[in-house]
């Protein structure tokens, strides 16, 4: 019996001493990565975001005002309005694709000369957004941080960039190859009347498309340590 007793002891000695050393590893290991966490700061996530958004918009608007930065860049090249296809459908079928892909071509020219001047309107849109949760947008999606930047300041860069695409239009001269074609279609017996606001549908797909080219370079930043060119943008982006 005494010999039982000694034996169960040593069992329960050394089985509770192995679950302290496998507890006090996991707490050591657990510890050493809330170190890894706290040793940067809220403010330096904030501010790796924040220039991470520059760079993003640097890129974005010199890949987006390059000739052909949207016309031949099938991910950003605005379409014919969505809400007058018919109006293409119907004109491509009496020979007037020609007119159709002349106006396309202008309203993407117009949106890479608009992007001339969309880099002083995206970082005061920047600089005016304050980021909450940082962390949480630092962990988040490889396109987090652009997300929040467009939903935080899209209306201000729509009221800020739409004169900017106002004089573009009228730079490359947009309402003469649209007046042709909506006037051609409206002649058409038993055709639904159709007028789209060109400036509103080119403002929001010329911001659209900044904005996927800006969330294309945080990905870059995110997965390529190439990318990350200064100590802060290496010491946030791990």
């Amino acid at each position: 019996m005494k010999y039982f007793l000694t034996l169960s002891f040593f069992f329960f000695s050394f089985f509770s001493f192995s679950q302290i050393s496998i507890l006090k590893k996991v707490s050591e290991k657990a510890e050493k990565l809330m170190n890894v966490e706290t040793s940067i700061s809220s403010e330096e996530v904030s501010d790796a975001l924040i220039e991470a958004l520059i760079r993003g918009s640097e890129f974005s608007v010199n890949s987006a005002s390059a000739v052909g930065g949207f016309t031949n860049n099938s991910i950003i090249r605005i379409p014919f309005p969505e809400d007058a296809i018919k109006i293409k459908t119907s004109l491509n079928k009496i020979g007037f694709s020609s007119a159709i892909s002349d106006f396309e071509n202008s309203i993407n020219t117009a949106a890479e000369i608009a992007s001339e001047q969309a880099l002083i309107v995206l970082l005061d849109a920047i600089k005016k957004m304050s980021i909450n949760d940082a962390l949480s947008i630092l962990n988040g999606a490889d396109n987090a941080a652009t997300i929040y930047l467009k939903n935080q300041t899209s209306k201000f860069l729509y009221t800020e960039f739409k004169q900017i695409i106002t004089d573009a239009m009228q730079e490359v001269q947009i309402a003469k190859k649209w007046n042709p074609l909506i006037s051609k279609y409206n002649s058409i017996p038993f055709t639904e009347k159709i007028n789209p606001d060109l400036e509103d549908y080119i403002t929001k797909k010329t911001i659209d498309g900044l904005f996927v080219l800006i969330a294309k370079e945080e990905k870059n930043i995110r997965e390529n340590p190439t990318a990350r060119v200064s100590l802060l943008l290496k010491k946030v982006f791990k």
